[in-house]
């Protein structure tokens, strides 16, 4: 066995999360459409993320991420468990505003949500130890708290951090997990080593929609991809976690479709999701937000294609 590499786990039971997409029709919210997500999300078994990538917190309005997390918690009454960002619009020039983030922490934790910190540049435009002080100083107002990596592929102000600093971040006992979206196998492979080594009740949540089998690892996952259809995520999972073979076809399927989604420019994948959304009668419209990037119509044969070989599998 590689010392580098954690050991493969079949048969356990995966933590799946999944982000929730906003949809869009007419240029504004449809508020029906993401009710129905989030109702289908949690009714696969699977816990929905809302105010991310997928949900476009970077560029709603202050008062539209609220309604979100107002409405998440209406629309899934008060025990269901749901993730929240944590998002700070700044600016590269500023410094880490630990204000805000305390701000949006404590209205995510009155709705009784889990808080994900979002990359800033405030966060994340610094050096390891600032980014980990920063870090620090959210576990010291709040109970548990979720981390997150992410790649400058997906926001110019994204980071991945180094794996002293990771293995440090295990150490705030306030972060009860972190979010991986480096997109690169080995940046999470090593990371779920060290998690192994120093805090097995550590969540590694995988962010790679280009590898999503990584919960062979030991990886859970929070992921954008499952948001086009988060019951065949379930039922992949089930099958995983019953060492049923037909979990490599589905999971094969799934792959398929998120190396088409997740293709460059990686940010459009919103769009692809909101029209495979759209191609499964689930939205009302295929349209991702207006100033989000946008994949062409002519993507909808090959979701089409996609789809179908995921239908097949889900019901082989």
């Amino acid at each position: 066995m590689n010392a580098t590499l954690p050991r493969e786990q079949p048969g356990r039971t995966v933590k799946g999360h999944s982000a929730v997409l906003l949809p869009i029709l007419g240029g504004q919210v449809d508020w029906q459409s993401f009710e129905k997500l989030l109702v289908d999300t949690v009714e696969s078994g699977i816990i929905p993320a809302v105010n991310m990538d997928t949900g476009y917190v970077q560029i709603l309005t202050p008062e539209t991420v609220q309604l979100v997390l107002t409405r998440t918690r209406e629309i899934l009454g008060p025990d269901q468990p749901f993730v929240a960002g944590a998002f700070v619009d700044d600016r590269p020039e500023d410094d880490f505003n630990a204000d805000a983030y305390h701000r949006h922490i404590d209205t995510i934790s009155r709705e009784h949500a889990l808080p994900i910190v979002f990359p800033s540049w405030g966060l994340c435009g610094h050096n390891d130890d600032e980014w980990l002080n920063s870090m620090t100083r959210i576990g010291a107002v709040c109970d548990r708290f979720l981390a997150f990596e992410l790649s400058t592929t997906f926001v110019s102000y994204g980071r991945i951090v180094s794996l002293a600093a990771y293995e440090s971040l295990l150490g705030i006992r306030q972060c009860i997990g972190a979010k991986h979206s480096s997109l690169e196998r080995h940046a999470e492979w090593i990371r779920l080593v060290v998690r192994d080594r120093v805090r097995q009740e550590f969540i590694v949540l995988s962010g790679n929609d280009l590898a999503i089998d990584m919960i062979r690892w030991g990886s859970d996952y929070l992921l954008g991809l499952s948001a086009a259809w988060p019951e065949a995520f379930a039922q992949r999972d089930k099958w995983f976690a019953s060492c049923d073979p037909r979990w490599n076809t589905l999971n094969d399927a799934l792959q398929a479709f998120g190396d088409f989604a997740f293709r460059f420019p990686v940010p459009a994948y919103k769009h692809s999701i909101a029209q495979t959304l759209f191609l499964r009668r689930r939205i009302a419209s295929p349209c991702s937000h207006p100033h989000s990037s946008r994949r062409p119509d002519s993507d909808f044969p090959i979701l089409k294609l996609l789809l179908d070989r995921i239908e097949r599998a889900v019901h082989a």
